[in-house]
């Protein structure tokens, strides 16, 4: 039996407590389209190390990782070489501590808030789940 390989990610909800959009961000490198901002967990590190350090790569800001939105997988996702791989994916809630938000222009070209009814198509299934699971919980806290 084949076993593809398996990509470890992580999805990350910033909310505006103020106006109550989410942050997504227009990718440009690697996996193209409209994404939550966050990444590959590298080798040693954990789920949350990652996550943080995603942020802050992909948008300047300082976060701390609150509530575990989501577990998600694929396992028909082709990266941008042609591997076929299973993609599982930690999607987590997180707040804004610090930093600045600034587009890294390299992996990102675009950074906005958008509100959950004007969210625009998202790269892929994950993402989608993601932004569904995301409206759940926040109709949960209403």
């Amino acid at each position: 039996v084949y076993m593809s390989k398996i990509e470890l990610t992580n999805m990350i909800m910033i909310q505006n407590p103020e106006t109550k959009e989410v942050l997504v961000q227009r990718r440009v490198k690697y996996w193209c389209g409209i994404t939550f901002p966050g990444g590959h967990v590298e080798n040693g590190e954990s789920f949350y190390d990652s996550a943080v350090r995603e942020v802050k790569e992909e948008t300047g800001l300082d976060v701390e990782v609150g509530n575990l939105i989501g577990v998600y997988t694929d396992c028909d996702v082709v990266c941008a070489n042609g591997d076929q791989v299973q993609s599982i994916c930690i999607g987590y809630e997180m707040t804004v501590v610090g930093g600045d938000l600034v587009c890294d222009k390299d992996e990102t070209l675009d950074l906005k808030y958008f509100s959950l009814d004007d969210m625009p198509e998202l790269f892929c299934k994950q993402h989608e789940e993601l932004l569904r699971d995301i409206k759940t919980l926040i109709s949960n806290m209403e």
